[in-house]
């Protein structure tokens, strides 16, 4: 077995070279990527064709969602300003898990000032990620006010309505009254996309005051408002929603939303969930479907264990009541 390290340099020549496929196991030499490395790699970066950047991004996209001990931040965030418009929007998903909290002015200003209406659309997804931290405190106060004042800003404005959606979708997380508001009215909206976008956001807001709009959208007939339904119904914990999802588990068609109830599923729990996956488990034969059920059947222990701690749990105020009848009988 070979174990000698492998030379950056061939790593940038295999990147050049456009007549071969760019091998994979060369794909975690871009993590935790040096400074000199990196610097190299930005100078060959204009001799690389489009098509082999889009494709190596999405590569290390698939492995960073697989691999969560690689971290390809510092060679997306030097990408953000790349000339090509596709270049920088697969540069923030690739930035997707980062909390980092110095990207928010990147991503303000390409919000409100990127060319491409696909670039803005993508930094008002990855904003969502400092409104949630701002709900929990763990951003400073000023940093959330920007992030929201700016989503509201463009979820109101006249931009493309890709990038109004982005925006409340990510808004979803926020507590500000106004965004229930704007939820609620994008929610009935006619255009089944607003629709969609409104179940995202009330997915994310923690607020089971929705519970009716997302159940009674399970049983769409548009696919995207269903699979959001779904997600959303999973996100909110919506115990009441389960007798139905087990019903769709048996009889939905379409792929993405089945995978989208299995994984709803393993969020709610309860009774027959883990039943009615263990059957399914027994009844597939592919490998990525397999593993997909395998992840949702661990998600669902740890729903689990979580519901049990909360049965587990005592009540302060029960306790100190047992405490003092028991005083009271010695």
């Amino acid at each position: 077995m070979n174990t000698e390290p492998i030379s950056f340099q061939k790593v940038l020549d295999s990147l050049v070279e456009n007549r071969t496929e760019f091998p994979k196991q060369y794909l975690r030499e871009f993590s935790d990527i040096g400074n000199h490395e990196l610097k190299s790699l930005l100078d060959v970066w204009p001799q690389v064709t489009l098509n082999r950047k889009l494709t190596l991004l999405e590569e290390l996209s698939a492995l960073a969602d697989s691999d969560t001990l690689v971290s390809f931040d510092d060679f997306a965030r030097a990408l953000l300003t790349d000339p090509d418009a596709q270049v920088r929007t697969r540069a923030i998903r690739l930035l997707d898990e980062s909390e980092a909290v110095d990207l928010v002015p990147s991503y303000l200003d390409m919000l409100k000032n990127d060319s491409d209406m696909g670039v803005r659309a993508e930094a008002a997804r990855a904003l969502n990620t400092f409104v949630d931290l701002g709900e929990l405190e763990e951003i400073s106060e000023n940093i959330h006010r920007q992030v929201e004042d700016a989503l509201l800003i463009a979820v109101t404005g006249e931009d493309d309505v890709r990038v109004r959606r982005a925006a409340l979708e990510s808004l979803g997380y926020s507590s500000r009254p106004e965004v229930a508001t704007l939820v609620e009215s994008s929610f009935h909206r006619e255009d089944p996309m607003w629709k969609a976008s409104a179940l995202v956001a009330m997915g994310r807001s923690a607020d089971d005051r929705w519970s009716d709009e997302v159940t009674h959208s399970l049983v769409s007939e548009n696919d995207n408002l269903r699979k959001a339904a779904v997600q959303a119904a999973g996100e909110l914990s919506l115990k009441s929603a389960r007798p139905l999802l087990l019903k769709m588990l048996g009889e939905e068609e379409e792929e993405t939303v089945l995978s989208a109830i299995i994984w709803s599923l393993s969020q709610i729990g309860g009774e027959d969930v883990r039943t009615y996956l263990e059957s399914l488990l027994d009844q597939i034969e592919d490998d990525e479907q397999i593993a997909f059920l395998e992840e949702a059947l661990d998600n669902l222990a740890f729903t689990e264990d979580l519901d049990r701690f909360d049965l587990l749990s005592l009540d302060p105020e029960s306790e100190l009541v047992e405490l003092e009848e028991d005083d009271e009988e010695e």
